[in-house]
């Protein structure tokens, strides 16, 4: 009896064993087919993923594509554009010469009586800008002579010497010039490895210095603007002015490194400037070479906006612009001195060839050229001048 219950112990045991391992097993089905529920949901959404992916990838790709053509037909039309504007300032620069339009202006009597000059002072103004009267009627020729690799800088010879000596400003700041015996020199070897370096006793600022009869004339910013006069055969200091002006700001817009811009023309020295009193036109000075002192000075109608650089011929300043998106250097405004020409008077020039914008133009009055940095080119302008008489 007693063998009997452990059997049936043992066969209910036995029974309960392989219930609970069915009820595992089918568990463990439950849980595999619910696993494979979701990979392939998993599997159907990454194909729709993927094809979703392709076909997005193939609408980009078109649509880049058709951006690209947009991009290079636009760039086809600007350059037509380009060729028809260039075409078109040619044939008016052309017109313009040939067929001046006559002034036309009503005269109030009162007002001309209150705000002209007298005979007397005009004469005595022109007698100060006395022996040219010249100026601008064409630049008829430019000459590549190298190119270097800094955007903004001065390349000058001594102005009013016989010397063919010529002199770089790399950059717009530095205390160190170069210094080429001739203008073969500077131009038939790489970069500046055959100049003569020349280490100034103060660092120079802009683009706006000049050599003038052995003599550097440069600009130092720093504590205040002052204008330096180095001897440069002696590498002395000959004498230095602080430049009278005050809260001055750039003189050009397209220039910004250039508060005090010095020039040279058949008559002496010049500064061209700006102040915050006149934040939006050109200013005026004439210096004593030999002093510096200031003779003159002249509010000029001349905007800042848009300017990139200046010069002056026989009393006569020359204001060249360009735009922001640079396009081809203009002389847009003329300023005479001795008011016998005005900007309706002179023609409006435009420059042969446009690289970016230019960061110093310096007149030769010895060789009636231009002297012009554009974009790292070193320039020069032929110019053909007229008597102011005959415009």
């Amino acid at each position: 009896m007693g063998t009997l219950i452990k059997l049936l112990a043992v066969a209910s045991a036995v029974t309960l064993t392989v219930r609970c391992q069915t009820q595992f097993m089918e568990y463990i089905e439950r849980r595999l087919n619910s696993f494979e529920q979701r990979i392939a949901v998993w599997y159907d959404q990454t194909q729709r993923y993927s094809t979703e992916y392709r076909e997005f990838k193939n609408q980009i790709l078109a649509f880049v594509e058709n951006l690209d053509k947009e991009k290079e037909e636009q760039r086809h039309n600007l350059e037509i554009a380009n060729s028809r504007i260039d075409r078109i300032e040619r044939e008016l620069d052309y017109l313009e010469t040939r067929n001046p339009a006559p002034t036309c202006l009503e005269v109030d009597e009162k007002f001309t009586e209150q705000v002209a000059e007298s005979a007397q002072e005009k004469k005595k103004r022109k007698l100060k800008i006395a022996g040219c009267e010249e100026m601008v009627f064409n630049i008829k020729a430019m000459k590549i002579v190298k190119r270097l690799e800094t955007a903004s800088g001065l390349w000058i010879k001594d102005l009013m010497s016989d010397t063919e000596k010529v002199y770089v400003f790399d950059g717009v700041s530095n205390d160190t010039i170069y210094e080429f015996t001739r203008l073969k020199d500077f131009t038939d070897f790489t970069g500046l490895i055959k100049a003569k370096k020349i280490k100034l006793p103060y660092p120079w600022a802009g683009t706006g210095h000049i050599v003038y009869k052995g003599f550097l004339y440069y600009i130092r910013s720093e504590p205040q603007f002052q204008v330096i006069k180095f001897d440069l055969k002696n590498q002395t200091v000959s004498d230095s002015a602080m430049f009278p002006a005050e809260q001055q700001i750039p003189v050009y817009g397209l220039s910004p490194f250039n508060y005090i811009d010095l020039a040279m023309d058949e008559n002496g020295l010049w500064a061209i400037y700006a102040t915050r009193d006149n934040e939006k036109n050109i200013c005026l000075a004439r210096l004593d070479h030999k002093t510096l002192d200031i003779e003159q000075m002249w509010d000029t109608p001349c905007p800042i906006e848009n300017a990139e650089s200046a010069f002056v011929i026989c009393g006569t300043l020359y204001v060249v612009y360009n735009s922001k998106l640079r396009s081809r250097s203009r002389i847009q405004c003329v300023y005479d001195v001795t008011d016998m020409v005005n900007t309706d008077l002179a023609p409006l020039l435009y420059f042969p060839k446009r690289y970016g914008a230019h960061s110093s133009i310096k007149y030769n009055p010895r060789e009636k050229q231009l002297y012009a940095w554009d974009d790292g080119y070193q320039i020069i302008y032929r110019l053909t001048l007229k008597p102011k008489s005959e415009l």
